[in-house]
């Protein structure tokens, strides 16, 4: 009898580590249209907030403004430098960063896959 409740609860703890596990989704970034030299517009694949972006060179990260539809953009009135870092806060919690996640000469419509879960 014993052997069998160790089966049970062994089947129960792999079952919840495996939808713990299918619950985690790698984040990745589109960027969106109207990108230019100034002007970055970040898709995230998943839920997220605060979307902050640091320039290469830059001390500190650049807070992002979301729009409507799940959009984020910088728009500067210089010429943007890449590759940039993203920090941004994941709605189940927690922070993330993403170190160089879009690259120097980023154009509209690519993606950029990371390996950070939310």
């Amino acid at each position: 009898m014993a052997s069998r409740s160790s089966s049970i609860l062994l089947a129960a703890a792999a079952l919840a580590s495996l939808l713990a596990v299918g619950s985690c989704a790698a984040v990745s970034f589109k960027t969106g249209p109207g990108c230019s030299a100034t002007k970055l517009v970040l898709i995230p694949s998943e839920a997220i907030s605060e979307v902050e972006v640091k320039e290469k060179g830059a001390d500190d990260f650049t807070a992002l403004k979301e729009g409507p539809t799940g959009t984020w953009t910088l728009e500067g009135k210089e010429p943007l430098k890449g590759p940039f870092s993203i920090r941004f806060a994941a709605k189940s919690g927690g922070y993330r960063v993403v170190d160089d996640a879009i690259p120097t000469g980023f154009k509209s419509g690519s993606d950029y896959k990371t390996s950070v879960q939310v």
